[in-house]
């Protein structure tokens, strides 16, 4: 019995650890949303470069950020400061982190969902998912009311230093990172999870009908 509920537990922890790690990972790699950010909130006459350019720096910073064999930040445009440099490197750490757990977790949660739905049992989606759904409704209220706050608290949590303050004399990059698109970031992720949720909601639903 005991064997069998540390089971069930694990089944659903993994669950979602894979569900979170893939909208972080969706999220991370929205290059769209950073695109629209350059062209409507007009960045390339604040560092007086085109968007084209923009974006290639962009994409060497998410290189580093996620791919483990670049071990050397080189954006093209936007020289680093050693603390600068320090944020990246601990921003990396928690980037292949988020890959390594939704490697390790896909195919064993996956798995689960298909043996639910083998078992029609799906509709033991519906409670864990409804509750789980609160999360980005609580944390987005938090955003409205004081997003500035939620941010430097967010950052106070994943970080034990203050390098991530950026000063723009010496790490220019921040100038084309505005904090309105690290809001879109966190509204982007609070809605696939968002989303998920209502998904199992509905599919569990649909099973519970047709017992």
């Amino acid at each position: 019995m005991i064997r069998k509920r540390v089971k069930t537990f694990l089944q659903w922890l993994i669950l979602f650890l894979a569900i979170i790690s893939v909208v972080i990972f969706l999220t991370i790699n929205s290059i769209w949303l950073y695109w629209l950010n350059v062209k409507l909130g007009h960045l390339s006459s604040v560092v007086q470069l085109s968007t084209s350019r923009i974006m290639q720096n962009y994409v060497q910073l998410l290189g580093y950020l996620q791919l483990p064999w670049i071990s050397r930040l080189d954006m093209m445009d936007f020289p680093t400061s050693p603390s600068g440099l320090q944020h990246f490197i601990d921003v990396k750490h928690l980037f292949l982190l988020n890959n390594g757990v939704l490697i390790v977790t896909i195919w064993p949660a996956i798995h689960f969902l298909r043996s639910l739905a083998k078992k029609k049992r799906l509709w033991k989606l519906i409670q864990p998912f409804q509750i789980a759904a609160i999360v980005p409704v609580l944390a987005g209220l938090l955003m409205l009311v004081n997003f500035n706050q939620f941010f430097v608290d967010f950052h106070k949590v994943l970080f034990r230093n203050s390098d991530w303050l950026f000063d723009p004399r010496f790490d220019p990059v921040i100038l084309v990172l505005p904090e309105s698109f690290f809001s879109q970031c966190f509204v982007l992720a609070f809605g696939l999870f968002e989303l998920m949720m209502l998904w199992g909601v509905w599919r569990g639903r649909r099973t519970f009908l047709d017992k």
